[in-house]
C-alpha cells in the first residue's frame, strides 16, 4: 500500500464540488493507497473556536474529536478521487470510533495518515471504512475508524457483513435537553470545514432528499463527550452509532449511565423518544 504525502490540508469545498462532478460511473475496489500530512500543528484560534462551538472546556489538551477536524480533509480527498469506487454525495455516516491511546498537548507536531478498508455488505446497500491514525513523537496517540453506508451499493463478491450496530445497557432519565438551533450545521461547519450540504440548510438537504438540514454527526458526538469531559478516563475508546438524522431545528436529551469505568449514553428527540446516537465510553 503506497503512501502519498500532502503538504497543505486538501480545500473540502472543492472536493465536494469534485465529487459531485464526477459520481457517476464508480464501481471496483477501494484504492490500494493511503495520504499523509507530517508536521501538523494545531491553529490555537481555530481550537478555540472548535471548543466553544462544541461545549468543550478549553484546555492544554486537544478534545477526543479534535483529531478528526485533522485528519478528514485526507480522507475527504480519498473519497472524492475517481478511484474511490463509492459516489461521495449520498454517504451516510452510521458510525465512528475513537481510541485516545493519550492526551494530545495543544502545541504537539502530528504526523497524519488515512486509507480506506473493509469494503463489506449492508442489508440496503455496501459499507466502507474510514481509518485515521495520529502520531506525536514517532508514536501512536490517536486513531479511529469512521463507517460510511451508500445506499443501493454492491460490496465485492466474498465481502463480509458490516458491522454498525452499537449497545448500550439500561440509561435513567435524561440529564440535560439541549435546543439545537437551525444554523447548527452551519456554525460547525464554519470550524471544521464540513461543508457538506445536507448540512448547511433546509434547500440544499432537499436536493439530496432531506426534508430539512442536519446536524453533523461528530457534532454530536463531541457534545456527548464535552458533557462528561471531566469524568474521561486519560486513555479510552469511544464508539458511536449514527442512529435516525437530527433534523435542525430540534430539541433533544441526553441520557447518561456510568458503566464499565466509562459510560453509557444516548441523543433522543425529546418529543418522540427518536434515537439519533447511542454513545459507549470505555478505558482503553
Amino acid at each position: 500500500m503506497g503512501t502519498t504525502e500532502l503538504d497543505a490540508p486538501p480545500n473540502m469545498a472543492a472536493l465536494f464540488a469534485k465529487a459531485a462532478l464526477t459520481a457517476r460511473g464508480r464501481g471496483g475496489d477501494l484504492p490500494d493507497t493511503r495520504l499523509a500530512r507530517s508536521g501538523v500543528t494545531v491553529d490555537p484560534a481555530n481550537l478555540a473556536d472548535y471548543a466553544r462551538v462544541c461545549r468543550f472546556p478549553l484546555t492544554d489538551s486537544l478534545p477526543a474529536t479534535y483529531p478528526h477536524m485533522l485528519t478528514f480533509p485526507l480522507q475527504m480527498a480519498l473519497m472524492s478521487d475517481r478511484s474511490f469506487p463509492l459516489a461521495l454525495p449520498g454517504l451516510v455516516h452510521v458510525r465512528n470510533t475513537i481510541d485516545v491511546v493519550r492526551p494530545i498537548a495543544a502545541t504537539e507536531s502530528l504526523d497524519l495518515e488515512v486509507w480506506a478498508e473493509r469494503f463489506a455488505t449492508h442489508r440496503v446497500g455496501a459499507t466502507v471504512d474510514l481509518c485515521a491514525s495520529v502520531s506525536a513523537g514517532g508514536g501512536e496517540v490517536w486513531r479511529s475508524r469512521s463507517t460510511y453506508l451508500a445506499r443501493g451499493a454492491k460490496a465485492p463478491a466474498g465481502a463480509p457483513d458490516s458491522d454498525v450496530t452499537v449497545e448500550v445497557g439500561e440509561l435513567g432519565h435524561p440529564v440535560a435537553t439541549w435546543r439545537i438551533p437551525d444554523d447548527a450545521g452551519r456554525r460547525y461547519a464554519k470550524v471544521s470545514g464540513d461543508v457538506n450540504p445536507i448540512h448547511l440548510s433546509g434547500l440544499t438537504a432537499k436536493a439530496f432528499g432531506f426534508k430539512r438540514a442536519i446536524a453533523h454527526g461528530m457534532w454530536v458526538k463531541a457534545r456527548v463527550l464535552a458533557a462528561v469531559e471531566n469524568r474521561l478516563p486519560e486513555a479510552f475508546t469511544v464508539d458511536v452509532g449514527f442512529r435516525k438524522p437530527l433534523f435542525l431545528p430540534s430539541t433533544v436529551t441526553l441520557s447518561t449511565a456510568a458503566t464499565g469505568g466509562g459510560w453509557d449514553a444516548a441523543v433522543r428527540n425529546a418529543k418522540s423518544g427518536t434515537e439519533h446516537l447511542l454513545v459507549t465510553v470505555r478505558p482503553l
